[in-house]
């Protein structure tokens, strides 16, 4: 195996292991503000890799990388009745006995004086910042490594610089060929002696700043002559040209054909195109729509990785892809061929899009989740609104145990899509190249 290709697999599980731990601290951090007693804080699952104990919680890391937790004492509150730390007998009845089972586990960490100091008794909104805390990290990392896509290095695009691709001779649009031939004309630009690596600056007089900007001008004009401002080697100089009138296929819709526009004859270079702060939010927001759309159609994306896992449909390039996955794509970027620029841009966008749906699959209403947890913080704040304003007495803290059945089927469907994207992600893999 390609030895850049394993260590794209490590140094995306790197960054894994630091979005997962900077999650967990987004939880830890209120719970402790907050009084919570926390016992562990832990990266990862399965059998612990090292830990240490600084006063009442033990930190470590376990050696499954496929997530974390913040154990804090008292999550769910004891049986209507019952003393704090006090146990009972259990049920006969299947799922009440579930239920008072994970009481019982629940209560048994609560040591006297804790009473104050268990996750089930603070007040509604501070469980909802504990539990919020966790995706607002992520979605602070995501907008943190979106903002040194775009602003540091850039999204992939086109300059207005001549490429040395670019052809010298006009090429009729209905000739499906590259390579010129002795009776071919000159473009323009030949004519006017532009040569590969001068930058379009003006048209005209109007300032070109992108390949859109000359595009658009050139375009407009039609045939005829026009000054255009470039910098070769450095140096600003203009040229005169005459433009022709060609049939050219629309920008935003090379199916379609623009007739008789301005045609100069030359091609673009591939650039990153470093784009503005301001630009940060927009960009955010559209993939934040586009991965929450996902999330709503992600049964039906399911269907699709089971066909790509057992009868070997194409993937979905817009399907779910798991951690196995996901690294592979870190190893697929490393080993690539692309410019070190490319491949930082391609491996910032992974950790970047990583957090962004972490953040939002958090927020999913349903335990074990994070959402789930939210939405019972949500529901207390409400009856205890109400309550308020009709004049009744104080409710009691909303009960999430009595959907722990729920929740331990929802927990079983989540292990099972996980299991088929591992499945899919090592037979089937989504890659790069599609």
């Amino acid at each position: 195996m390609n030895l850049l290709f394993v260590a794209g697999i490590v140094i995306f599980f790197i960054g894994l292991m630091a979005s997962i731990a900077l999650h967990e601290i987004g939880h830890l951090v209120p719970a402790k503000l907050f009084g919570v007693r926390v016992t562990q804080y832990m990266v990862g699952f399965g059998t612990t890799a090292w830990s240490r104990r600084k006063g009442e919680t033990e930190y470590g890391v376990k050696w499954i990388p496929l997530g974390g937790y913040v154990r804090m004492i008292g999550m769910l509150p004891p049986r209507p009745g019952d003393e704090p730390g006090k146990l009972r007998s259990a049920s006969t009845g299947p799922f009440q006995a579930l239920i008072e089972t994970a009481r019982d586990a629940a209560q048994e960490e609560v040591r006297p004086g804790d009473e104050d100091r268990v996750f089930y008794r603070k007040k509604w909104w501070q469980k909802i910042i504990i539990m919020a805390g966790g995706p607002a990290m992520n979605f602070v990392l995501a907008f943190v490594f979106f903002t040194v896509l775009l602003v540091g290095i850039g999204l992939p695009g086109y300059a207005p610089v001549v490429s040395p691709q670019t052809n010298t001779c006009v090429i009729p649009l209905s000739e499906q060929r590259t390579e010129c031939r002795p009776t071919d004309r000159p473009t323009p630009a030949a004519q006017a002696g532009m040569k590969p690596g001068d930058r379009l600056v003006s048209f005209d007089g109007q300032k070109i700043a992108t390949w859109d900007d000359a595009t658009r001008l050139i375009r407009s004009h039609g045939a005829g002559p026009a000054i255009i401002g470039i910098v070769r080697d450095g140096k600003p100089q203009t040229l005169n040209v005459t433009l022709i009138a060609q049939d050219r296929p629309k920008p935003d819709d090379p199916t379609k054909i623009e007739k008789n526009v301005g045609f100069l004859g030359v091609m673009p270079t591939e650039a990153m195109q470093r784009q503005s702060f301001s630009q940060v939010p927009a960009y955010m927001g559209e993939l934040t729509s586009r991965v929450a759309g996902s999330l709503l159609n992600l049964p039906q994306k399911m269907v699709g990785v089971w066909h790509a896992a057992f009868s070997g449909e194409k993937r979905d390039p817009e399907g779910p892809v798991g951690v196995v996955g996901a690294g592979r794509m870190g190893g697929e970027i490393l080993a690539s061929d692309l410019s070190d620029e490319k491949k930082l841009f391609f491996f910032v966008n992974l950790l970047a899009g990583f957090n962004l749906a972490v953040g939002l699959f958090n927020l999913v209403p349903l335990l074990p989740l994070d959402g789930g947890h939210i939405a019972g913080g949500i529901w207390e704040g409400i009856k205890r609104a109400w309550a308020r304003i009709m004049r009744r007495p104080e409710p009691k803290y909303v009960d999430i145990a009595k959907v722990l059945p729920l929740t331990y089927a929802v927990a079983l469907v989540m292990i099972v899509m996980a299991g088929l994207l591992v499945y899919a992600d090592l037979v089937n893999p989504l890659t790069l190249t599609g």
